[in-house]
């Protein structure tokens, strides 16, 4: 792996970076940082031992990957030195809702840019990252790429017009889950459970139910069937669901997500 550059340490690069450790794709002294004016940057590298850099032209002088890390609205204002330093590299950026273009007028010398939409569940390797590129990848920078965003979960190419729809369903979808979880708890307490309980019963039947989908790729619709009987007790919740539009109301939620991703595209 190429020497890569953080410029930002906030969350996503703390994931990043623990992947590509803790996969043994890099070592510590292939991976610098640099922050802004927060204390984010020094504790990323105290506790995993990357290298501190303690200026842009440190940072980016012997890196050839560079992901761009920090706050959405600080690209507006990118240094012009940190422009002209990302020259002939390779720059990877996990800022929401920043598009190519915007990206390509950022840094205008890049041999290529890549967008990419990570989401929380990154921070433990379980992680589901969309992305595209500027300009068609070269084989060397596809398999970087692919390496950089496979240590922190699975990744999938879409087309860049493609990027909100699937930010609403997993960018944002992490959210609708714990929304769902936390509801399922609430639902248990009311039925006569103790929170501790509600909590454990909920959280492990989501991670079960997940795994249980993940690992036999089976679709949902044939699971659920397998375990409601006619008129039975998941029946009888089921058909509650289905009165309210439950479908209908997730669909609302992702089109309002996307919706939102695409105004902030534009502003």
């Amino acid at each position: 792996m190429p020497k890569i550059a953080f410029l930002g340490a906030g969350n996503m690069a703390a994931a990043i970076v623990t992947g590509l450790l803790a996969q043994n794709v890099c070592t510590p002294a292939d991976i610098s940082c640099l922050g802004g004016g927060g204390a984010s940057a020094q504790k990323l590298a105290g506790r995993t031992g990357i290298r501190l850099a303690t200026t842009p032209a440190d940072l980016l002088s012997t890196a050839d990957i560079v992901v761009i890390a920090f706050k959405p609205q600080h690209l507006a204002s990118v240094d012009p030195l940190i422009s002209a330093l990302t020259a002939g590299k390779l720059v990877i950026s996990v800022l929401a809702a920043k598009t190519l273009a915007r990206l390509s007028a950022a840094f205008p010398s890049a041999r290529n840019i890549v967008r990419t939409m990570p989401n929380t569940p990154s921070a433990i390797g379980a992680g589901m990252t969309g992305w595209c590129s500027l300009n068609p990848l070269s084989d060397t920078d596809r398999a970087t790429v692919l390496t950089l965003l496979r240590a922190i979960g699975k990744e999938v190419e879409v087309p860049e017009n493609q990027i909100e729809a699937l930010m609403g369903v997993s960018g944002c979808g992490p959210a609708f889950v714990f929304e769902f979880t936390a509801a399922l708890r609430e639902a248990g307490v009311t039925a006569g459970l103790d929170r501790d309980t509600a909590q454990m019963l909920a959280v492990q039947t989501l991670l079960g139910s997940a795994r249980l989908m993940a690992e036999t790729g089976t679709e949902p619709e044939t699971l659920r069937n397998q375990v409601t009987s006619p008129n039975g007790t998941t029946f009888a919740g089921l058909k509650r669901l289905e009165a309210h539009n439950f479908r209908a109301i997730i669909a609302e939620t992702v089109q309002a997500a996307k919706a939102r991703a695409e105004e902030l595209a534009q502003g």
